[in-house]
């Protein structure tokens, strides 16, 4: 199944709808501890928060918490929104890159955040998951 599509938004796949506004307009805190897995249907972790470029009005990245448990010595990992593809079937999000390319992705931890403002960084993030930055106006 093709996943629906924009250019620079999380993909949907599945026939799977709830009731109210859902999948197309949602509530970001509806996806707080989603499951997501990679390409090879591995669960590589959950989505911790849903980052919103204020500015531009769009949602820049999800936060995924990798590892550790309850919440000691988890990594945390910026995930461009353009890369995720949400399975309503599933209740899952899928992300099109490997279980071991996600683990080695550079993260950080709970108490030290990036300036995720900052365009280097930003760019650097985007590149390691194959995106166009939404900031830049490419089309994928």
């Amino acid at each position: 199944m093709q996943p629906m599509t924009s250019d620079q938004g999380a993909g949907i796949v599945g026939t799977g709808i709830g009731d109210g506004p859902g999948p197309e307009v949602m509530a970001a805190s509806s996806l707080d501890s989603t499951k997501v897995y990679s390409s090879d249907d591995e669960h590589v972790g959950e989505i911790k928060e849903i980052m919103i470029d204020v500015q531009a009005g769009r949602v820049a990245y999800a936060v995924l918490t990798t590892g550790g448990f309850l919440g000691i010595g988890d990594t945390l990992h910026a995930i461009p929104w353009s890369a995720l593809v949400m399975d309503t079937d599933a209740k899952c999000f899928r992300i099109g890159l490997t279980a071991d390319r996600i683990k080695d992705a550079p993260g950080f931890n709970k108490d030290s955040w990036p300036s995720m403002a900052d365009p280097q960084w930003g760019a650097a993030v985007y590149k390691y998951y194959e995106r166009d930055p939404y900031w830049t106006g490419a089309v994928l």
